[in-house]
């Protein structure tokens, strides 16, 4: 039974990062997801590409790029990350990145990332979710939607000034988020790992 996560919206879910058991649901429910558009796309299996859009030049938008570096340390074999710390995609640089995906990746799963604002009760959870991402939309700005799957992390409350309140967003609250997120991912990796272990030695025992 699945436990530590909230359906809110129909295929958003939403978890606490204050539970130290969110990691684990949001890693499994993430290796569903995965595993399901495995299940419908088969050219696409273990291409995994992991999109962590936002800017270090403000707290609130720099929980992409905190955890493409997260992700980048932890070297997960099959998975390509873009968004960095040392080399962010954000608003200037989105298209020609999601291009240059395209251009150089085959038929990947798209996993993109990124800080929300929401309503204040929702402050510290992150979302998981099916179908693309629409990256500044919260502060009004035309970006290219991608992804096949999304996860953003609620940074601060939606309202009057959103481009202030990404510039006073503590980081407090954005390393909380960040952390649980890496987790999951890399617990989803894991089983994605795993299960191709799995798959190629059936194969060869046939």
């Amino acid at each position: 039974m699945k436990v530590n996560h909230v359906e809110i919206r129909p295929n958003i879910y939403y978890y606490d990062s204050s539970d130290r058991q969110s990691p684990l649901a949001f890693g499994d429910d993430l290796f569903e997801l995965i595993a399901e558009r495995y299940r419908l796309f088969p050219e696409s299996a273990g291409r995994l590409v992991f999109l962590c859009i936002g800017s270090d030049r403000a707290t609130g938008d720099c929980l992409g790029p905190i955890v493409g570096h997260k992700l980048r340390q932890l070297n997960m074999a099959g998975c390509s990350v873009y968004g960095t710390l040392e080399s962010p995609v954000h608003a200037r640089n989105l298209k020609e990145t999601i291009e240059y995906i395209e251009t150089f990746h085959t038929d990947p799963v798209i996993v993109a990332i990124d800080a929300s604002l929401g309503r204040s009760s929702h402050i510290g959870y992150f979302t998981l979710g099916r179908g693309a991402l629409k990256p500044g939309a919260g502060v009004d700005k035309e970006l290219p939607s991608v992804g096949d799957l999304c996860i953003t992390g609620i940074v601060n409350m939606s309202g009057f000034l959103d481009h202030m309140l990404l510039q006073t967003t503590r980081l407090h609250i954005v390393m909380k988020l960040a952390d649980p997120i890496c987790e999951g991912i890399a617990r989803c990796v894991g089983r994605l790992f795993d299960e191709r272990i799995k798959e190629t030695a059936c194969s060869l025992q046939k």
